[in-house]
């Protein structure tokens, strides 16, 4: 029983950090889809070896992503390296009580009487001088028979320990050495992935004056949507809601922080609120909301239930608005719509394709805002992450 519970405790941090390995495993594997992801938005961009602001985008994100993986690959290592370490001294304490146990065991066979009981149990015990002493040896045969069976069965189990402790270590150093050369193989991608950014930077500053012209139409063109969505909710506000819509607003504001994305795939390329530019330090942009950058073809999705409120035309774009109670949300840079104003929307319900720029190096990107009556609010903050 003892050494049952001992086992049990040595074991116990072993099967929890196995556990941890586990899920650092798991997130990798989520890291490494994401990554397949960023190269298959890659692979959209327009085919030529042009810095553009949109493969500079996608090349920050690989980046990015990389840099968690080989973070949480070095975690499974550091877990690794201390049941390693743990495994080792543990074996090393079982050896030691291993051979004490033999030298044990030995001693007590070259024992004299031992040796007598062996040959001659019989006449071990008739050659008593008297019944006290016939007694005392029949005691001691039974007493001594049960501790070398016990001693035999400390042996066998002190040596099942450690094979268990062995298989344990190789199956350790198996995976450690996996991580290992899974390390290295990504941080060379990294290496080379960060010497492509820098060249990718150097040559995006040379077009300074006609990229800053660019941005500034891009940003004309994401106020003036923002604009016309808060002069259309204004004139939707009103003063008090229905019970349905209460309820809905009171689901909405309690799913904070764990709303799905209103993309089955992608990365924010855009973060909310003002920020400097990413390639030039004299340039600030003003984000009315985040941009979700995306793969070709794909759905714009509505991230709660609620009702189409409105749908917008800018250019050959389109907006849908739809309304939460009193928190609204905004799906902007759709190429077509399968929503129409008064729809009733269920969850991830999709509301139409998210357009592809031909002439931003076929940049597929959403612009999603969310509103609490008149207020923009931080979509990150909403979204699960």
């Amino acid at each position: 029983m003892k050494r049952f519970l001992i086992g049990i405790c040595i074991l116990l941090p072993l099967l929890m950090s196995a556990q941890s390995v586990k899920e650092l495993q798991a997130e990798q594997q989520k890291l490494q889809q994401q990554m397949k992801e960023t190269d298959q938005m890659l692979s959209q961009t327009k085919k030529n070896e042009k810095a553009t602001q949109n493969k500079l985008n996608l090349l920050n994100q690989d980046i990015k992503t990389r840099k968690k993986l080989i973070s949480s690959i070095n975690t499974e290592m550091d877990v690794l390296n201390r049941d390693i370490s743990a495994l080792t001294d543990r074996r090393r304490s079982l050896q030691t009580e291993l051979e004490q146990h033999k030298a044990e065991y030995a001693r007590m066979v070259r024992e004299s009487h031992y040796a007598e009981m062996q040959s001659s149990p019989l006449l071990f015990l008739f050659s008593s001088k008297s019944f006290q002493q016939l007694v005392r040896r029949i005691r001691y045969m039974y007493e001594f028979r049960q501790y070398r069976k016990a001693e035999v069965s400390r042996i066998t189990g002190i040596q099942m320990d450690i094979d268990i402790q062995n298989n344990l270590l190789s199956d350790r150093k198996a995976d450690r050495n996996a991580a290992l050369q899974q390390q290295q193989k990504e941080k060379a991608k990294l290496d080379a992935n960060q010497k492509k950014q820098k060249n990718m930077l150097n040559d995006l500053k040379k077009k300074e004056k006609n990229l800053a012209s660019q941005l500034k139409k891009q940003q004309q063109r994401a106020d003036e949507l923002t604009r016309k969505i808060e002069n259309m909710i204004r004139q939707q506000t009103k003063s008090s809601l229905t019970k349905e819509q209460q309820l809905i607003a009171g689901g909405f504001e309690d799913n904070k922080g764990r709303l799905p994305w209103p993309v089955e795939k992608g990365f924010i390329s855009g973060y909310f609120g003002t920020h400097q530019h990413p390639v030039y330090e004299h340039v600030t942009v003003n984000n009315k909301g985040i941009y979700i950058q995306t793969v070709a073809n794909a759905t714009a999705r509505a991230v709660y239930e609620g009702e189409v409120s409105g749908v917008l035309v800018l250019g050959n774009t389109y907006a849908v608005i739809v309304q939460h109670g009193n928190y609204r949300t905004v799906y902007s840079n759709l190429k077509d719509i399968s929503v129409k104003q008064g729809d009733k929307i269920s969850t991830k319900q999709t509301l139409g394709h998210i357009y592809t720029d031909a002439a931003d190096d076929n940049k597929t990107e959403l612009f999603f805002q969310i509103y609490k009556d008149r207020e923009l609010q931080n979509p990150s903050n909403w979204i699960t992450h």
